[in-house]
């Protein structure tokens, strides 16, 4: 256990999972994930949680086994997928293509904490589904991984989360990211850092930073886009917002997002256009999400998304603001 005379702390299960504590349990980030290879088992973060100890994730929901709180899933790289389940392409549509990667923990490089910040990072190799007869596939893109949690107000009602996933092409050819969109199925372009709500969310409020509501949001562009819902049980709601550190840059991210049937949100890089990632190339995908006790309305949501982008600019990541609706 790593810890401050503050109330943030790191508790490091070495070799499998990490907890994150502002007097309630932030997070649980899973670094050695034990799911089938269908699932395309990769590192996530669940249970995620406000600060009065909210749940905000869902873990193996049944309708798709592979969302699993929020985790960076790719289901089009190269004849790779890294999202799990069935692979849409154009020439088959949804099908079982034994192609389901995993993304595998190969050295830590930080766990600490200070007064304000709880930080993990790591280095992982995705790797190829393993041929029939083989014990292990191979290497297809190597990533450094940071993963932080700020809390900087002990009397703040929200936290904030940052994602930074730098990725390398390791392959031995040129890879193709895309989407189910990029092959043909409309408004489908889901993949990238993608998190799934409790059932309890579903037909919850959904806005952009653009004014964009509900089932609209998805396909736009826009710096941030949020999620208020409620909770079964309990008399509350909470929110969880997203910041898209790549707006503004090269990558057309355009935004996943579901209110109906269930609850998601996602900034997706290759939402309806394939980027090609050379021999060797890297890629740097930045987000902040800020978990957030109450309900919000597009102005909380608005204000929330400047602590988070504040946060981001604290780490060096620069994002273009200027679309952002008030």
């Amino acid at each position: 256990m790593t810890s401050t005379p503050s109330s943030l702390s790191l508790l490091h299960d070495v070799g499998s999972e990490v907890a994150v504590r502002a007097g309630a349990e932030l997070f649980r980030y899973v670094y050695r994930p034990t799911e089938a290879q269908y699932e395309s088992p990769r590192p996530y973060l669940h249970p995620i949680r406000t600060r009065s100890g909210k749940l905000v994730t869902v873990f193996r929901p049944h309708d798709h086994v592979w969302h699993k709180g929020i985790t960076l899933s790719l289901p089009n790289v190269g004849k790779h997928n890294f999202w799990g389940g069935a692979t849409y392409t154009r020439a088959t549509g949804y099908a079982n293509l034994d192609n389901n990667g995993s993304m595998e923990h190969v050295e830590l490089l930080e766990a600490s904490v200070t007064d304000t910040a709880a930080t993990f990072a790591h280095r992982l190799t995705w790797v190829s589904e393993p041929a029939a007869g083989q014990a292990a596939g191979d290497p297809v893109v190597d990533e450094v991984r940071t993963i932080r949690a700020v809390v900087t107000d002990a009397g703040a009602d929200h936290w904030v989360l940052t994602w930074s996933s730098t990725i390398t092409n390791v392959s031995s050819a040129p890879l193709h990211i895309g989407s189910p969109t990029t092959e043909g199925r409309d408004n489908a372009g889901y993949g990238g850092l993608f998190w799934r709500g409790p059932r309890s969310f579903t037909g919850g409020y959904m806005v952009g930073a653009d004014g964009t509501e509900g089932e609209d949001l998805r396909g736009t562009q826009s710096l941030w886009a949020g999620f208020s819902g409620k909770h079964d049980d309990i008399d509350a709601e909470s929110t969880v917002v997203f910041i898209d550190g790549t707006y503004g840059s090269d990558l057309p991210t355009k935004w996943f997002a579901r209110a109906e049937p269930f609850a998601c949100l996602n900034p997706a890089p290759f939402f309806d256009e394939v980027r090609t990632l050379e021999q060797g190339e890297s890629l740097t995908l930045d987000y902040a999400v800020v978990i957030a006790d109450g309900a919000s309305d597009k102005g909380r949501m608005a204000q929330l998304a400047d602590a988070g982008v504040k946060v981001l600019a604290d780490a060096g990541v620069r994002v273009q603001t200027e679309a952002v609706a008030r």
